[in-house]
């Protein structure tokens, strides 16, 4: 039986989305596969994937995961070169889609952890505080697409209300608590509304205050997932790409240093007191 392992890239109109080093490695794929002397549906069953999801992957229109590679290695003869055409594009930045993909990940996981110390994570701002964020955009946007990113930002805040099961951790550095973002007024709702959403059973938040001695994620924000299948993922950004990180021994990393940040900053109660 085959089982779907990896996803697809989803534009805003649900079509299929692709990236040049998508489709480079999946034309890799390709060829070493038709060299092999194997049809879409042989490989397929090789790797635990329908022939469809094969074409997906071979096609640009699906992102691969580590597992996936190590499969393909196995049915592909072992060479190694698959594994490094795949290390190579899961660093290349610059690929949006790659966000819709995470956000698509967000939707199936059972746990979720963000560091934040530029603005309020995402999940969590006010609409107000939103539409400050995005004002602050240089290029500027004009109305229409201020509204439609607000309005896309409070749609994936929806995740925080219908998955209670899921777990969220959150931890922001106390630096960004004390900035004036969109003015006092804006400020202030926006903590109102990170309170609120804290009050939630399965929400734990925490602030890494400023007077830190030891910062285990001074290399910027990040976020962690787990699936419900035991699948870990990690995604990063910069001033103007985003990074979704899947191979496993660069998850176990970042994994590590949230983990010690945890125990770095101020505890759940503390924290809603320093808010409050």
């Amino acid at each position: 039986m085959a089982h779907d392992i990896g996803w697809t890239a989803q534009g805003q109109g649900g079509e299929p989305e692709s990236s040049d080093s998508m489709r480079t490695f999946g034309g890799f794929v390709q060829g070493l596969r038709e060299h092999a002397g194997l049809s879409r549906e042989e490989f397929g069953a090789l790797v635990h994937l329908s022939k469809h999801s094969v074409e997906s992957i071979e096609l640009g229109r699906r992102l691969a995961d580590e597992r996936f590679v190590g499969l393909a290695e196995g049915a592909l003869g072992n060479t190694g070169a698959l594994r490094r055409a795949f290390r190579h594009m899961a660093r290349q930045p610059g690929l949006a889609s790659w966000f819709r993909m995470w956000a698509r990940l967000e939707r199936e996981a059972v746990s979720l952890d963000t560091y934040e110390c530029r603005i309020l994570p995402g999940l969590l701002q006010s609409e107000a505080y939103a539409r400050a964020a995005f004002g602050n955009n240089i290029p500027l946007l004009d109305e229409e697409e201020m509204e439609t990113q607000v309005q896309a930002r409070v749609e994936r805040q929806r995740l925080l209300r219908e998955r209670p099961n899921t777990s969220f951790s959150f931890i922001i550095d106390e630096g960004v608590l004390r900035s004036h973002l969109g003015g006092p007024e804006v400020m202030r709702g926006a903590l109102d509304h990170l309170l609120a959403s804290a009050s939630a059973r399965n929400v734990h938040l925490q602030i890494m205050p400023t007077n830190y001695k030891e910062h285990a994620c001074l290399a910027g924000p990040l976020q962690l997932l787990e699936t419900g299948d035991g699948r870990r993922f990690a995604y990063a950004e910069g001033q103007q790409h985003g990074w979704l990180i899947t191979d496993v021994k660069e998850v176990v990393i970042v994994g590590q240093r949230y983990a010690t940040l945890r125990s770095q900053a101020l505890p759940p109660g503390d924290s809603k007191d320093l808010l409050k």
